[in-house]
């Protein structure tokens, strides 16, 4: 079945809710609506019996390559409705009351990393690989990922992947404490299905009371990150930069920053 889009497919089986973004031909590009579906369908089973684990992942080759991005975009004033979306989503998260697997099954960028990152076990297919794009573009990471990279990483790590935009491939993610496994590709599947099983026959009140305590000593920012980056984000997305670096993405070229 679908949810609230017909690009987020949305099913319950063996105990746990799946849900696969699923635009291939974007590897998985986020629209606000998308990132809006995800938070519908993780607060719809949130007190369902049938639902003791919830795994994020995508369609296709990648996981998510960022939100969509495009002329639309540039507008005068810039809409925050990707950003709110975006926060819907993570917040939904790191609310669902069940452990949520964030299946990393190739490329994950932008906002895809706060998507993956939000949830409680995130592990990866070996040719995946994480980036922080944003500042090719002339924008600073959202969805939450100053506070949820650098509570994983730490500050320095976080910087490097923030301010460089530097691609992090699964295998160093895993030795960096940002993900929690790595599996081959042609194992991740059934890795994926093993540990939503193990999750979901293990103790259900005493996973969601352990997911609330580390998550409330580890992300103590999250709310506050949220904000910063939506009045950053609302400000850069005014920015001279940000339309070279969005011109430069379609003419597939190198953006030329202001000095």
């Amino acid at each position: 079945m679908t949810g609230t889009d017909p690009t987020v497919h949305v099913a319950v089986r063996d105990d746990a809710l799946h849900i696969t973004l699923d635009r291939p031909a974007t590897m998985n590009a986020v629209t606000a609506s998308m990132l809006g579906a995800v938070a519908d369908a993780l607060k719809a089973h949130a007190d369902s019996a049938a639902v003791r684990v919830a795994v994020l992942t995508g369609g296709g080759r990648a996981f998510c390559a960022g939100a969509e991005l495009d002329t639309e975009a540039l507008t005068d004033p810039p809409r925050p409705e990707t950003i709110d979306a975006a926060k819907r989503a993570v917040t939904a998260i790191r609310a669902f009351p069940h452990p949520v697997i964030g299946a990393v099954n190739g490329a994950c960028a932008g906002v895809g990393v706060s998507l993956a990152l939000a949830c409680d076990l995130t592990i990866a297919a070996e040719s995946s690989y994480f980036l922080l794009a944003f500042a090719r573009i002339g924008l600073m990471p959202d969805g939450g990922a100053t506070a949820l990279v650098a509570a994983s990483i730490g500050r320095a790590r976080a910087m490097r992947l923030a301010l460089l935009a530097e691609r992090l491939p699964a295998t160093e993610a895993l030795a960096a404490g940002l993900i929690a496994q790595v599996h081959s590709d042609a194992g991740f599947p059934a890795a994926v299905e093993r540990l939503a099983r193990r999750l979901a026959e293990g103790p259900a009140d005493a996973l969601r009371a352990t997911k609330d305590a580390i998550n409330d000593a580890t992300l103590t920012e999250l709310d506050e990150a949220l904000a910063r980056e939506r009045a950053g984000q609302l400000e850069l997305l005014a920015a001279p930069d940000f339309h070279e670096g969005v011109a430069a993405f379609e003419q597939k070229r190198p953006a030329v920053f202001g000095r």
